[in-house]
């Protein structure tokens, strides 16, 4: 069998896309340094700048707050890296209990539905409040005196009502005739959710769970209200000490240091998903 080989209109159609590309990328790293410039030439030039800088660009700050702010958010990644499976799985549990459609077990069916109804009403912040501050206060044995411990079960019920409600839009984006299909080859209810539903809907899910879980690094700051040592509460300690904002800006550079690269990871995964689907 003789190769293919592309016609001589074809590698001509293919030159002129890539010199089109090519002019596209220069114009627009040209235009973006042009902008990037003319902003900054603006900002430095205005007349409250000097101010500005002091308060909130001030080099020998920075360089005091960082390791006392770096330490901080290590407490923010632990808190995220404990909660975000804790969060998964309360959230498929309950997605699965919102499915049970058998009239003996309406009463979990309620009860996930009012779960999900609450911590989603709630404020995330009035959620840490009421575990941080009341648990502990109730003096009841067994309650965990934690203050970091008691910010990642306040987080994962407040997280695990918007990620039930993740689960169940992919269980019910499945088409029935997949479940009737499973149930005609003989498997049982469970069996069907565990190999035909779960593993179709986890991957239609992706991109809205890694949403929430951009989200919820963020959210780690708000245990700061409780007490924990973390990124934001370290911002403050110094800022409060100094009278200088510059501590905030070391917390704010590391959020994004590690919200962005997962922000731009979930806009690939939902441009793949796109692609597959032929959209």
């Amino acid at each position: 069998m003789s190769e293919w080989v592309k016609s001589e209109r074809q590698v001509r159609r293919e030159r002129v896309r890539r010199s089109h590309a090519r002019r596209s990328a220069s114009i627009a790293t040209v235009s973006t340094v042009v902008f990037i410039v003319l902003v900054a030439w603006v900002v430095t030039s205005s007349p409250g700048w000097p101010r500005v800088r002091e308060t909130f660009f001030n080099a020998d700050q920075f360089a005091k707050a960082w390791p006392d702010v770096l330490s901080g958010f290590l407490l923010n990644i632990r808190i995220f890296l404990i909660a975000e499976p804790l969060i998964l799985v309360v959230g498929l549990l309950v997605a699965l209990a919102r499915g049970i459609r058998t009239p003996a077990f309406f009463p979990i069916r309620a009860l996930a539905t009012l779960y999900t109804d609450v911590f989603r009403g709630v404020p995330t912040i009035l959620v840490i409040y009421l575990i941080g501050f009341g648990l502990p206060a109730l003096r009841l044995q067994g309650i965990p005196s934690d203050l970091a411990t008691l910010g990642i079960i306040a987080l994962t019920l407040s997280y695990g009502a918007y990620v039930a409600e993740v689960f169940r839009s992919g269980i019910e984006s499945i088409h029935p005739s997949q479940v009737a299909a499973a149930r005609s080859l003989g498997l049982s209810h469970g069996k069907t959710m565990r190999f035909v539903v779960l593993p179709q809907a986890t991957r239609r899910v992706v991109p809205p769970l890694l949403n929430d879980f951009v989200s919820l690094q963020k959210d780690t700051s708000l245990v700061a209200t409780i007490g924990p040592l973390e990124a934001l509460r370290q911002a403050q300690i110094h800022a409060a000490s100094t009278f200088n904002y510059t501590s905030y800006l070391v917390a704010a550079l590391l959020f994004i240091m590690l919200t962005i690269p997962m922000a731009r990871f979930t806009d690939h995964l939902a441009a793949r998903t796109r692609r597959r689907r032929g959209a």
